[in-house]
């Protein structure tokens, strides 16, 4: 299914269009004009749109202009009256997908020329899918993927510090990680600290470095993380477990861009590009005193949300194979392939560990089976474990119990582990604990 804007300036060309795309499953929505148009294409994100060329006010030769400006992803067909095949020609020159001649024949016509566009505009999305070395990137192909493939290629350009919110396991690094790629630091390191992942004393001499004898066992001089990733991007994850103490450390780097080491007293320059990520509610934490506001508007000059797995479910069967692919080789079992009664069951799963969550099922489907093809039966622990995605009956703290539980589960009460599995801290994974009286 793709989501499809047809503009013409009439009623009857449009009711044809959208009823010989609805046939097919898509979702139509109209446009008189141009201006109409890009007023519904601020609204909601289109994978391809259909224009007539002729209309009054904005034609369709400036909307299309208008569209690979704002909307550069979009696929556009335009429809061109017969003998006037030069317009579309020159459309094509600026960017459209192809072109329909006026009067539509064959309904056929149209829905294979747009599922060309639609399949073109999800390839495109999905060279963030796999990558060197097994390694899972993300798809930009779901509707509620593209206002962040926007907002990634637009900040990319730029040495703007960005801020990656959004639940565990949705893909925040591999999001600073396609910034990174997409910027002009490419040749440079990308360097991933998690601090939730360490305590504070280590925390600081991992990312700031220590001259020997600073502390016990400093037997010599240690570059830290942040020198070691001068000209590159430094992704610091899980920002929202910072310190207070290392809060205003890191507030000063971000100010003044430099630092000494721990123990010494020369002023180091810092020069790498800032990208920060966490599933806490800063403002929140802001208001309870527990994280400095000052440091939140350092860091928070280009906030991108990451929606969660279950608002994404498109993309689902892609993410699925990248990930099949990848556990597959570790596993030792070649070509694992999902076959699609096992997808079919996964779409309806809520995920409320999103991509880290997928690829555990995944891999647990995997060592259960014994097969390169996974089929539905092979998961029947989700079927057991978790409600349908349509079920309005758990709240979030309900689905972020049973997560819990799901993860304590499979690592055999290991809650360092069943930290990691969630994608939190160890001191969170207490906290919430205690609050749902498991502690």
């Amino acid at each position: 299914m793709a989501t499809i804007l047809v503009v013409d300036d009439e009623q009857g060309i449009r009711s044809f269009l959208r009823e010989a795309l609805r046939t097919e499953g898509h979702d139509v929505d109209e446009a008189a004009d141009g201006s109409e148009a890009l007023r519904k294409m601020a609204r909601r994100a289109y994978q391809v749109v259909l224009t007539d060329l002729k209309m009054p006010g904005m034609d369709g030769t400036a909307l299309l202009e208008r569209i690979r400006e704002d909307h550069p992803e979009v696929e556009v067909i335009v429809l061109t009256a017969y003998g006037t095949v030069e317009s579309a020609v020159h459309a094509m020159k600026l960017g459209a997908f192809d072109y329909i001649q006026k009067p539509v024949a064959s309904p056929s016509e149209v829905r294979l020329l747009v599922q060309r566009a639609a399949e073109r505009y999800r390839a495109r999305g999905l060279t963030e899918v796999g990558g060197e070395g097994g390694e899972i990137r993300l798809t930009w192909g779901a509707p509620a993927m593209v206002p962040v493939a926007r907002a990634v290629e637009r900040v990319a350009r730029t040495e703007a510090t960005v801020l990656l919110l959004g639940e565990s396991g949705t893909g925040k690094e591999v999001v600073a990680q396609a910034i990174h790629r997409l910027g002009a630091r490419v040749s440079g390191p990308f360097m991933a600290v998690n601090c939730a992942a360490l305590s504070e004393s280590l925390l600081e001499s991992e990312l700031f470095g220590h001259e020997k004898g600073a502390f016990t066992g400093a037997l010599a001089r240690r570059r830290g993380r942040i020198e070691a990733a001068e000209g590159g991007t430094f992704f610091l994850d899980e920002i929202g477990e910072l310190k207070p103490a290392l809060q205003a450390k890191l507030l000063r780097v971000l100010q003044e861009r430099r630092f000494e080491r721990v123990g010494g007293n020369q002023s180091i320059v810092c020069n790498v590009r800032w990208i920060a990520a966490t599933n806490r509610d800063l403002k929140a934490m802001m208001k309870d005193g527990a994280f400095r506001e000052d440091l939140y508007h350092r860091l928070a000059v280009f906030p991108i949300q990451i929606p969660p797995l279950r608002e994404r479910l498109e993309d689902l069967p892609y993410l699925a194979e990248a990930l099949a692919a990848r556990i597959g080789a570790n596993l030792g079992l070649r070509a694992l392939r999902i076959d699609s009664s096992a997808l079919d069951l996964l779409r309806k799963r809520p995920w409320p560990g999103n991509i880290r969550q997928l690829a555990n099922a995944i891999e647990r489907a995997a060592i259960l089976a014994g097969t390169s093809t996974l089929r539905a039966e092979h998961f029947a622990f989700e079927t057991e474990a978790s409600p349908a995605s349509g079920s309005c009956a758990q709240t979030l703290e309900d689905l972020e119990r049973e997560a819990i539980r799901r993860a304590l589960d499979l690592h055999g009460g290991n809650r360092r582990k069943a930290a990691e599995h969630l994608g939190i801290g160890l001191r969170t994974l207490y906290e919430k604990l205690k609050k749902y009286g498991a502690g």
